[in-house]
């Protein structure tokens, strides 16, 4: 936006390019905890609750990073123009 693009351009952009480094490490992560989640031997019955919601957890922040949180921008950011305008 200080490039003097629109708001969803910038937006659009930006998510774009935090998509690979975002996808790269929540999948990097969550491939590490596949031995976890999988784990039958001794102490499995906390590891495997822990890997869930640590994979869990990677799913959900990269949605809201990539998904949710370029959704809301322009909603808010027309909100603090408007604010801005009117004083």
């Amino acid at each position: 936006m200080a490039d003097g693009h629109q708001v969803t351009e910038a937006v659009f952009d930006g998510a774009w390019s935090r998509l690979r480094p975002v996808l790269m490490t929540a999948i990097t992560s969550a491939l590490g905890l596949i031995p976890m989640l999988f784990a039958t031997g001794a102490g499995a019955e906390i590891q495997r609750p822990l890997a869930t919601v640590i994979v869990g957890g990677l799913v959900s922040a990269t949605l809201l990073t990539l998904v949710v949180l370029p959704v809301l921008y322009p909603w808010f950011s027309k909100q603090k123009v408007k604010e801005l305008t009117r004083t």
